[in-house]
């Protein structure tokens, strides 16, 4: 089994719209949950769903400090 990812991304609502920045272990599912307003919170209520950006990890421990870099 090869090695474990884990991704940092940022969501859009639009240009210059509001950012949502998280962290997962399976970027295409958690994109698809935003996107179908499956995710109860800040981006279903600010309508956050477009994929801005993303940086691939093997280390959920870097993932997690780089989510707390941006999100500062």
């Amino acid at each position: 089994m090869g090695a474990r990812h884990y991704y940092i991304y940022i969501l859009a609502s639009r240009i210059g719209g509001t950012l949502y920045v998280g962290v997962t272990n399976d970027l295409i599912r958690r994109v698809g949950e935003h996107k179908l307003k499956l995710v109860e919170g800040f981006t279903k209520k600010y309508d956050v769903s477009r994929l801005v950006y993303f940086e691939i990890f093997e280390d959920v421990e870097l993932a997690i400090q780089r989510e707390k870099r941006l999100k500062k």
